[in-house]
């Protein structure tokens, strides 16, 4: 059996179907970070424990959770509200912990937007560390969002999740990134004055994660990065081959970049310029 840690903040419009998703464990832990709208009264409705903390950063977030949460079994699997456990998912998760190589495994996720999956703009499949031995794994904060440090050998999953990009609106979804913008600017001037680029995990990594992770250090370095994201996602990747709704994903992902872009110049030149945290200094 699995112990599952469901991330909120506001989900009332997810939690339910994200809770449902994950019955089939019997230790289901919401973790919500203060959540200000029907989130933990939905949530009361279902056989789940609900502990609150304050958010600092997505992988403060996480760290907190694994050292001050118990979970009852030793196998954990991290979930977001927007996102969805499915059946096979599941049993393929259970199998994989009677595995004694590995401490931890990576899951692909399928983002749905647009009611469609957006198949090959998303760099399919891409990896994330979602099942893991409890004690083993710990995260720290990149940009906006984390990367787990892990004790031991990963393995990855075959089977996927949906995560539901868009499922609050857009509205939520360009708040939400501008949000993000910022914290990936200040790891940009980070990254810029004290990263480099790993070359031989950009060719020869042996994983999609460590490909991945090497290409996004060379992409802060890139000229005109907004529209050579663009030009990769659409044409390269074969973005428009997920139709109208993969225009729209490439568009808003550039608007992305460049928004980032424009809060590094702010950064670094106007008198309104945020101070690059000091853990990341």
């Amino acid at each position: 059996m699995l112990s599952i840690y469901i991330l909120t903040y506001n989900e009332e419009i997810d939690i339910a179907a994200c809770i449902e998703s994950v019955m089939l464990s019997d230790d289901i832990i919401i973790v919500d970070s203060c959540s200000s709208d029907r989130t933990l009264e939905i949530a009361s409705n279902y056989p789940v424990r609900t502990v609150q903390h304050p958010f600092e950063s997505h992988g403060q977030q996480r760290t907190w959770m694994l050292e001050s949460i118990t979970p009852k079994y030793e196998w954990v699997y991290i979930l977001e509200a927007d996102e969805r456990m499915t059946p096979e998912l599941f049993n393929e998760c259970i199998a994989a912990t009677k595995n004694p190589e590995y401490i931890g495994y990576y899951v692909a996720e399928r983002v749905m937007f647009m009611d469609h999956w957006i198949r090959y703009s998303t760099q399919y499949p891409r990896y994330q560390l979602r099942l893991f031995r409890h004690g083993k794994v710990w995260f720290t904060d990149y940009g906006h969002t984390e990367r787990e440090v892990c004790d031991g050998a990963t393995g990855f999953i075959k089977e996927t999740y949906p995560h539901y990009t868009c499922s609050k609106g857009l509205t939520r979804w360009l708040e939400k990134h501008n949000r993000y913008s910022t914290d990936e600017a200040r790891e940009t001037l980070y990254q810029l004055e004290n990263g480099t680029i790993d070359w031989q995990q950009l060719f020869l990594g042996k994983t999609e994660v460590e490909r991945r992770r090497a290409l996004k250090d060379l992409s802060l370095r890139t000229p005109l990065r907004p529209f050579i994201r663009f030009l990769y996602m659409y044409f390269i990747l074969g973005g428009c081959l997920d139709g109208q709704p993969g225009l729209a994903w490439c568009t808003l992902q550039a608007f992305y970049e460049y928004l980032i872009l424009l809060k590094v110049w702010e950064m670094k030149y106007s008198n309104t310029q945020q101070s690059i945290p000091s853990n990341q200094k």
